[in-house]
């Protein structure tokens, strides 16, 4: 039996979901969905958490321009501080050190920490397994990079056709409980208006105008909003046993829980009262190494029993 992580449910009231569902593999699903509040439970299931020192290593397969992966090797960069690069704030690194309240709430474990590191990056451009690929070729991508002690980050190309996609914007998995994974696809042209709100009309819903993307990249700043996420799930549900809502078949994770939140004051179609760039005009929420600007979902707080936002 799951024993709870929290000593009494945590109750959020969610004025607006695009519902972000884990299933058994570790999908993040996007559905356009507006519900009434939402009561949040999200309980310790007796796995382990991934912590300590991490390496990221990043697959890129298809063709990406060296500023898209620029993007996203920043972003690693930027999720632990370091005094050699000191971030403006709000930084990219205070938003990943939010991860860290989770551990001292799984019970008869010692309170511990994780820290991520920027590894290996291999460069698949050729598409070694087509551009049609299934979700166990992206276990078989992923398992080309594995080390202890790494995740292993699959991108693939905005011409890459993945199965699932579009129902789902990316996912987090693992393999033989060593493994441990993550894809997401550049959404340019596949379906922007899910996996790259709020840089690109919505779907569905409120048609608000889109905002402008930090990184000039509405693909890739979209790819950082699933990244992102998906690596707060990678690290706090590893294995499927970890912590959160729900079935174990469709889990509901730490920053899924705070689906369509970016900054205070979001409400449906609205992500928040970002900041604004005043020569770019573009909307961000993190200020990451190199100056670079990024906009960061919310994840469940479990001090303050809220969706913890920057801004």
């Amino acid at each position: 039996m799951a024993s709870t992580l929290f000593s009494a449910h945590f109750v959020l009231k969610l004025l607006f979901v695009f519902s972000l569902i884990h299933t058994s593999f570790g999908a993040r699903k996007l559905t356009a969905l507006f519900v009434q509040p939402l009561s949040t439970q999200l309980t310790y299931h007796n796995g382990p958490l991934l912590s300590g020192d991490i390496t990221v290593n990043l697959i890129w397969y298809g063709i990406f321009d060296p500023s898209q992966r620029s993007i996203i090797s920043d972003f690693i960069l930027s999720l632990s501080s370091s005094p050699s690069q000191p971030q403006s704030q709000p930084s990219v690194a205070k938003w990943f050190a939010n991860t860290n309240q989770y551990y001292p709430f799984v019970q008869g474990r010692n309170p511990t920490s994780v820290s991520v590191s920027l590894g290996n990056q291999t460069l698949d451009e050729s598409c070694s397994l087509g551009k049609s690929l299934t979700q166990n070729n992206i276990t078989q991508l992923a398992s080309t990079a594995y080390q202890t002690n790494a995740i292993v980050i699959v991108l693939t190309s905005a011409d890459v056709l993945v199965e699932k996609f579009c129902m789902i914007c990316g996912t987090h998995g693992s393999s033989d409980n060593k493994l441990v994974y993550i894809w997401v696809g550049n959404s340019e042209t596949q379906c922007p208006g899910h996996c790259a709100w709020p840089f690109h009309q919505p779907l569905y819903g409120p048609q608000s105008p889109p905002l402008i993307a930090p990184n000039a990249d509405v693909g890739m700043d979209g790819v950082v909003i699933n990244v992102a996420s998906l690596l707060v799930g990678a690290i706090t549900d590893p294995f499927g046993n970890g912590i959160y809502q729900g079935l174990a078949v469709a889990p509901l994770e730490a920053c899924a829980a705070c689906a369509g939140i970016y900054a205070k004051g979001a409400y449906a179609g609205f992500p928040g009262k970002l900041l604004v760039d005043p020569t770019t005009g573009a909307s961000y929420n993190a200020v990451g190494v190199n100056g670079r600007e990024y906009c960061l979902p919310a994840c469940f707080d479990p001090l303050t029993s809220s969706c913890s936002t920057l801004v």
